[in-house]
């Protein structure tokens, strides 16, 4: 395994980051293709056997049964100060918003609830999940530093967010002396290269870490064709997000394919090895024992700049979609209000 520091931060990562959205109880969750506690237990064992010390997960999966998963195994299989445990809060709800409840009420009660799940006092890396554009940022950072002031959290990630929108927040945390964020987990891997546009060029820039999600497009980036698995069958959320752009996709998905075959390896290693002369740490989401000892080896495994271009060379841009699609039309609301001078302080 290989490490590096995530960001600004003092916190030293395994390069590759074990994705937990994989694990929970299926029967309480939104996802059925999840996996339950002994298999679970069995892969962050191994994760963590062969170097991995960086663990993602959220309140939002399944639950909270992922985050207690975690937390119990982690605290069986090693020492609390040996890994890193990044986790997520999901914005307000309506009910809450209805009920007057702020963002940074909202906050210190999704991390308390997070901690009791992982059996913690404390997070590495606290992830704002999704952008909350019915919450003043000013108060979604408020809040965050409070949590940080108060010792529950050490460092400050954001999830599925545009450039401009990272920019401006940790412009505001320097205005007030907050905490900034030190990472961004976006939606990147081989075959939707969306991020390459202005995120990665903000992050060179800032020193923030890139640990995308998605690192291989929910499975397509791993198997032949012909090849599929449950959760290629059953996760309703890749489809949405890949089976529009199947047939732009399967070039560079059979170029995976005929690197692997000519250096030996799985197609996991071959998709990997690209993303991570990319980012820093990507999410690698888990639910058999084999996938997480193929995402390790990627670590080692070197590609040559024509075999890099290789890969690259047939992408098109892609639409967004899933949550980034959602955002756009949140964005453009947005900017609506502002236009119509009720700015949202």
């Amino acid at each position: 395994m290989q490490y590096a520091k995530l960001g600004t931060s003092e916190l030293t990562v395994s390069r590759i980051c074990l994705g937990c959205m994989g694990f929970g109880d299926p029967n309480n969750g939104q996802h059925s293709w999840t996996v339950d506690e002994p298999h679970s237990r069995e892969i962050i064992k191994r994760g963590l056997e062969l170097g991995v010390n960086f663990f993602d997960t959220a309140i939002g999966y399944q639950n909270g049964t992922s985050e207690q998963y975690v937390g119990r195994s982690l605290r069986d299989f090693t020492n609390r100060d040996e890994v890193v445990i990044a986790t997520k809060f999901l914005p307000r709800t309506q009910q809450e918003i209805a009920a007057g409840i702020t963002g940074q009420q909202h906050i210190e009660k999704s991390l308390d609830q997070s901690l009791k799940n992982l059996g913690t006092d404390y997070v590495d890396l606290y992830i704002y999940h999704m952008w909350d554009y019915e919450t003043p940022l000013y108060d979604i950072m408020e809040g965050l530093n409070r949590a940080v002031k108060a010792g529950k959290v050490r460092y400050l990630g954001i999830s599925n967010c545009f450039a401009y929108q990272l920019a401006k927040a940790n412009a505001l945390a320097e205005q007030e002396g907050f905490a900034k964020f030190v990472s961004v987990q976006g939606h990147y891997n081989l075959i939707f290269r969306e991020e390459e546009r202005e995120m990665a060029k903000l992050c060179a820039e800032d020193c923030i870490s890139m640990t995308p999600y998605s690192a291989l497009a929910g499975g397509r980036l791993s198997k032949h064709p012909g090849e599929t698995s449950k959760r290629l069958q059953e996760d309703s959320y890749a489809r949405l997000k890949y089976d529009g752009t199947a047939a732009q996709d399967r070039e560079i998905i059979d170029r995976v394919a005929e690197l692997a075959k000519k250096h030996g390896v799985s197609m996991t290693e071959i998709s990997l090895a690209w993303l991570l002369t990319k980012v820093t740490s990507p999410v690698v989401g888990v639910t058999k024992l084999p996938q997480i000892e193929g995402a390790v080896k990627a670590v080692d495994l070197s590609l040559s700049r024509e075999e890099l271009t290789y890969l690259e060379e047939p992408y098109v841009p892609h639409r967004l979609v899933g949550v980034m699609a959602q955002n756009t039309a949140a964005a453009s609301k947005e900017e609506h209000v502002w236009s119509t001078g009720n700015q949202k302080i």
